[in-house]
Order: structure tokens, then sequence, then C-alpha cells
């Protein structure tokens, strides 16, 4: 199954030297999510040629401008385009009155369904259950109510070994048991075909973290343990840790101190400050703690 992450914007509160607001496209098998949507996003979704028609669900972190002001173009490009499915946006509490304060004083009756979950900064939350995959919430410490997201597949079914099949003639009730990674037993309960023996291991299950704008915070690494790609925000060069921490943020060094302490695979640093044009000091910093370290880069897409 495809599980990849476009990066749409990649820097933090001012568009500047290219880069725009924070916003991801994650794509899940067939299913494009949006992880928040900074301004420029409607204008990075059609460069990068996303087909934004499929995006069913939309992600916020926080209320501040740089991650969701872009959401009422989005919404409104979707219902100018005739859209017709159903959008479901996640985020804080008070974006529902947002975005329908702005509808309503636009005159606005949408074209198709607008539903809004809000989410818990307090605990970790599941917010989406889907059928290949789920989507959770968790805690960031910023100054505002903030969330992370943590995106992880679901077991799909067990491949079986060929040899043993036509070694051991079974029935489809035993066959589709053994596939969904079950041992076969009969009506007493004695096991007759045990699924390690008939079936392939499963893969492993790959796992998505995003954490968005944070102070540096050793408890996030529960959340994250583990991950096969994490995105933490970079905003600063550890020069300025002491500005970092006066506004909720963190530096490139903190991020991969949180990247080792989880264990991950593979480190996005964002959120990059206006005052960096080359981000290799940042790359270099955050690489000296974890080399596995890498700069999300708008409109470059990577596996999860």
């Amino acid at each position: 199954m495809e599980f990849t992450v476009t990066i749409l914007g990649a820097n933090s509160a001012v568009p500047a030297h290219d880069r725009h607001q924070t916003s991801q496209i994650i794509t899940v098998g067939n299913d494009l999510l949006m992880i928040d949507c900074g301004e420029a996003t409607q204008i990075q979704l059609q460069r990068y040629k996303v087909k934004s028609s499929k995006i069913k669900h939309i992600f916020i972190s926080h209320l501040h401008g740089d991650h969701y002001l872009g959401l009422m173009g989005v919404i409104s490009t979707f219902h100018l385009n005739k859209r017709k499915t159903p959008l479901t946006i996640y985020g804080p509490k008070g974006l529902d009155e947002i975005i329908t304060t702005q509808l309503k004083y636009g005159n606005t009756q949408l074209n198709y369904p607008l539903k809004f979950v809000p989410t818990n900064p307090k605990n970790k939350e599941l917010l989406l259950d889907a059928k290949r995959y789920q989507v959770f919430s968790f805690p960031l410490k910023h100054r505002l109510p903030c969330t992370g997201f943590y995106i992880i597949e679901k077991r799909g079914q067990r491949n079986l070994i060929k040899e043993q099949l036509l070694a051991h003639p079974m029935s489809i009730e035993a066959i589709n048991t053994l596939k969904s990674g079950k041992d076969f037993k009969d009506e007493k309960g004695k096991t007759i075909y045990k699924v390690d023996e008939f079936a392939y291991p499963a893969p492993p299950l790959h796992r998505y973290a995003f954490c968005s704008d944070t102070i540096y915070d050793p408890s996030l690494v529960p959340y994250i343990r583990g991950v096969d790609l994490l995105y933490h925000e970079a905003t600063f060069m550890e020069r300025e840790a002491y500005r970092a921490s006066l506004t909720y943020h963190s530096t490139a060094r903190q991020a991969a101190r949180i990247a080792k302490e989880g264990n991950v695979k593979k480190l996005l640093l964002g959120h990059y400050s206006t005052r960096y044009q080359d981000l290799d000091p940042l790359l270099n910093e955050a690489k000296e703690v974890f080399l596995g370290s890498e700069l999300s880069i708008e409109g470059e897409t990577y596996t999860v």
C-alpha cells in the first residue's frame, strides 16, 4: 500500500525564500489526507498537481494563522468546483465557529456536507478509523492548544504459503481464517492449522507522526516512538535556543534529540524561520545528533 508524505509548505509564519506556510498531503492507499492548511495551500496543490478532489479529511494542528488560513480558500474552491463528496475537518475548538462565520457573512451554502470534529489537546485520541489505517491526535506544548497527528497502517491479510496449501487441501473458511492472521480451529477449539505454519510473517506496520509547533518536549517520545517517519518542527538553530523556548518552538538539534530518543527511522525537519535562507546549517546541526535527519522540501514526496 502506498504511504507517502508530500510537502506543500515548510516555512514558519511568513512566506519567504520561495517557501510557504505549513501544509502536507498524506497518501495512504487511495486516500489523500491534508495536515494543516497554510495560506498558499491552494496554489501549492495546483503547482504539484495534487488531485484535491480526493481529499476527504483535513487535520488542523492549532489556530495560529500559518497553519489554517488557507482553509477557507480550499473550502470555497471545493464549493466552486461543484464538489459533492463530504469533507471532514479535525481541529481545535473554535475552528468550526471561524469557518461557519465566514460562510454566514459570505452568504455561502456549500454544495457538499462539511463536518467538524474537535480535537483534544490534552490526551491521545482516535480521530479516524478507516479501512486500512487509523489517525490519532496527541498533545503538543505550544502557546495555543495544539495537537500532533499519528497515522498507522492496519494489519492486512497474510500471504499464504502455496506449497503448504497444495500439501494440505482445506476449506475456504480455513483459508480465510489463516489469511486473517489466526489459527484455524475446530468446533471444540482444537487447533487444526497454525497460521505461522501456513502463512508468511506479516510485514511491519508503517507509521508516520507529525509534530507541528512545539517547545522541546521529551514527553512527546512515547507518542512517536519507533515511527518510520517523524516530521518535527525545527524553527531555529541552537544559537537561538532561548528564543525558541520563549516562543514555544524547537531547534533543529532539539528535533533530532526527540527523533533519537524515540528511536525513529527517519526525521523530517520543517517550519523554518525566515531568517534562514540556506537550510543546510539546520540540517548539519540535526545530523550531529541524529544521522537520519532530512530537510522537508516543498514539492518533494517522502515514503513512510
